[in-house]
């Protein structure tokens, strides 16, 4: 499969007929299913990330919570890159896991990961959202019990606020930080211009601000007229609020949302001719 190609040297006008060139901003690594499903629809997909993963380098400062593991009732792992960056820290004590907590999962794809690195039971939602998590019966009534969230440095905060105010005595292990991928002065626009998405793909609120922190005024000025899709209503206002036209939300950031959110935005874009 094919991810980088040359289209024309405007971005992509939406009365063409052909599918368009779309930009998939996930993670390296991570794109590839996603690449895959467009090319399959008979877009052009281009991958482009706007957010590397880096592992910590050490947890020692947060070993304690590692081998108190199973002296906690819930352990809550946020997403699949949680699950690959921390179970190796965790296995190193624990070859068997304990059995004693309550395993969750933010996701279907995180849930899945878990199981497959031997976790016997893990309890999800259906929905891909801290939200949809906390409205599990089991993580109702937790006061005085302890949880631990898995995650990567910064993000949200919202389960742990929520999970204390329930009376929970909440930890976090990090293990693993996110930032803006390493490009130099203009080099982001370069590619942009030389790949003319017509759609772009935004996993995440990170890893749109920093598609917006790598390009000038003016190149972000030509980008907002781009259509946008995110992975939830509060990347949606944060693009909205950002200047981007043409919005689209999906259902969450799973492979499968995405690409029906692309082939929703083409069945209603509007048609100028040509």
């Amino acid at each position: 499969m094919i991810c980088f190609l040359r289209v024309p040297q405007q971005f992509w006008p939406r009365s063409m007929g052909a599918k368009p060139a779309v930009l998939v901003t996930r993670p390296a690594g991570q794109a590839a299913g996603l690449c895959a499903g467009l090319e399959a629809r008979g877009y052009h997909p281009l991958s482009q990330p706007m957010l590397e993963l880096v592992p910590l380098d050490s947890l020692q400062e947060q070993q304690q919570c590692i081998v108190d593991l199973n002296q906690y009732q819930h352990i809550i792992f946020v997403s699949g890159n949680a699950v690959d960056f921390a179970l190796p820290w965790i296995r190193a004590s624990w070859p068997t896991l304990p059995e004693g907590p309550n395993w969750y999962a933010i996701g279907e794809a995180t849930r899945q990961r878990l199981l497959n690195s031997g976790v016997s039971s893990v309890k999800s939602a259906a929905g891909m959202s801290t939200e949809s998590l906390l409205e599990l019966t089991a993580l109702q009534d937790v006061s005085g019990q302890r949880v631990l969230i898995v995650k990567g440095e910064g993000g949200r905060t919202r389960m742990l606020e929520e999970l204390s105010t329930r009376g929970a005595a909440v930890e976090e292990l990090c293990c693993y930080r996110r930032q803006a991928p390493a490009m130099g002065e203009g080099e982001l626009w370069n590619n942009l211009a030389r790949l003319q998405p017509g759609l772009i793909l935004i996993s995440s609120g990170e890893g749109l601000a920093n598609m917006l922190t790598l390009i000038s005024p003016q190149e972000s000025r030509k980008l907002l007229a781009v259509p946008l899709v995110t992975p939830s209503a509060r990347v949606a206002r944060q693009a909205q609020g950002s200047g981007f036209s043409t919005v689209l939300t999906a259902a969450n950031a799973s492979d499968a949302a995405m690409l029906q959110a692309v082939d929703d935005w083409w069945a209603n874009k509007p048609s100028t001719g040509g």
